[in-house]
């Protein structure tokens, strides 16, 4: 005789993000960021709990994480003076011990941080970069570079533009130009004087340096990702990099549209069909450990034979992508419905 089915056990995702003691005290699926989230993913019959993060209650959350059956995490690289090495370790621990976290540290290294437009470079979005493992080499191959042209070093890891420079060389000067992508105006610096501004980036990392793109004042988009599938986009006028008045004068808020958007959806094909298998089969990446939420900046690059236009990696976010499209939160809770059924 058949025996009756039993439901499958419900799923239970912790949504983390970084706080102090009173942010976790008062945490619920009803308030903060991720409201949105926690109701995407109740609709698709996963429990979202919260889970604030801070290095003085690190245990507290460890046994919080070992308690669900994954974990969406929502932290930056550099927060407050903070890094997540301790953060980091904590989620290796817990994703050791079978909870699915998303994005796993080991996962963000190989694409969260600038180090990714180095080894992607042969791939279609990429671009002239170089990379430096030493303030040394930077200081002896990068006045080659500059005669080229403008160049943006970028250090490895970090966020809201923090360690990244629009560098170009003075045509009657031995001096060069700088702009910090966090300040509004250049000024004029000897090379060494850059070097050593630059040396605490080499600490715990590399540099990159990327060929400046001059379309970067029509916009950056940004081509939000569910695992392998398109989320969505954003797209805004920048003014990090831009040194035009008039061009900084015309930036604005980034605008978010749905995978639909009929202006982006050559780009959508590039991302689905073709860069995002590349990605993952370059940098040794299974298809289910995509960060069930990341996105990828792009510029502007020269335009085809066609008219089209082509797009140039600027950058990929994964450790603390917010905000995003309405349409992302569904998404996010599809991508986490499938991987959890997995571990059934």
């Amino acid at each position: 005789m058949d025996t009756e089915r039993q439901p499958s056990p419900r799923r239970t995702v912790a949504i983390l993000s970084r706080g102090d003691a009173i942010a976790r005290r008062d945490a619920t699926s009803k308030n903060g960021r991720f409201v949105d989230v926690f109701e995407a993913l109740a609709a698709v019959g996963v429990e979202g709990r919260p889970a604030i993060y801070d290095e003085s209650f690190a245990d507290a959350v460890r046994e919080q994480l070992l308690a669900v059956d994954g974990v969406l995490v929502w932290v930056n690289p550099i927060q407050d003076g903070r890094n997540r090495a301790g953060l980091d370790a904590l989620l290796r621990d817990v994703a050791a011990q079978g909870v699915w976290v998303s994005a796993h540290p080991d996962v963000i290294l190989k694409i969260g941080t600038k180090e990714v437009l180095y080894r992607t470079r042969s791939m279609g979005w990429g671009s002239d970069t170089a990379l430096y493992q030493t303030a040394a080499a930077m200081r002896a191959e990068l006045p080659t570079r500059l005669a080229s042209g403008p160049r943006v070093i970028k250090r490895n890891r970090g966020n809201g533009g923090q360690g990244v420079w629009k560098v170009e060389k003075l045509p009657t000067s031995s001096m060069i130009k700088v702009l910090d992508a966090t300040k509004d105006a250049p000024e004029e610096l000897a090379l060494d004087d850059f070097v050593r501004r630059c040396a605490e980036y080499f600490e715990n990392g590399s540099v990159i340096d990327q060929a400046f793109q001059p379309r970067l004042s029509e916009g950056v988009v940004r081509c939000y990702m569910a695992g392998d599938r398109c989320a969505g986009f954003g797209h805004h006028k920048v003014k990090a990099l831009v040194d035009s008045p008039v061009a900084r004068s015309e930036a604005g808020p980034r605008l978010y549209t749905s995978n639909a958007d009929p202006r982006f959806q050559r780009l959508r094909r590039l991302m689905e069909d073709e860069w995002t298998p590349q990605l993952t089969s370059l940098l040794d990446i299974a298809r289910d450990d995509l960060p069930a939420i990341w996105d990828a900046d792009f510029m502007l690059g020269p335009v085809q034979a066609d008219g089209s236009d082509s797009y140039v990696l600027g950058e990929i976010n994964v450790s603390s992508v917010h905000p995003y499209p309405g349409e992302a939160p569904a998404e996010i809770a599809r991508r986490v419905a499938d991987r959890l059924q997995l571990k059934l």
